[in-house]
């Protein structure tokens, strides 16, 4: 069974520094729901490799991917490894003024099995549908509230 997550958020923020949050990954930990380790193994041209721990309740599982870097416009998203049959997406960061942008954050993912369903389903689907939101405040701490 493939789920679809599909969320999106006006901002009042570039979409340069959106993307630029949302490239940080080894940042995630400290604000991305649960999201307990982030870690990029290689950087290079135009891709990064990164792991994700994601836990809750005391489960703890670990991904892969290999995101692929169209800066400052999008980073597509590769599953390399991990409890996922497949997994792939996209983030967007679409422009709407100087100061203004929408980021949408479009994910495919299908488990691997019973056990990796039942362990993760809930907590991927509620973490992803998160995400966005969880990038938004952080931008408003990272960079400022900005209403203009």
């Amino acid at each position: 069974m493939t789920y679809r997550i599909d969320r999106s958020a006006l901002v009042w923020h570039s979409a340069e520094r959106m993307f630029a949050l949302v490239n940080d990954i080894s940042g995630y930990p400290g604000f991305v729901p649960w999201c307990s380790a982030a870690e990029v193994h290689d950087s290079s041209h135009g891709e990064i490799l990164a792991s994700i721990e994601v836990a809750k309740g005391g489960v703890r599982h670990r991904f892969t991917t290999r995101n692929l870097i169209e800066e400052p416009r999008s980073i597509g998203i590769e599953l390399v490894d991990g409890p996922f049959k497949a997994l792939h997406g996209r983030w967007r960061f679409e422009p709407l003024d100087v100061n203004a942008s929408k980021v949408v954050l479009e994910l495919d993912f299908e488990f691997s099995g019973r056990f990796a369903r039942m362990a993760l389903g809930g907590v991927f689907s509620q973490a992803a549908n998160a995400v966005v939101d969880a990038f938004c405040t952080q931008a408003d701490r990272v960079y400022g509230k900005n209403r203009t």
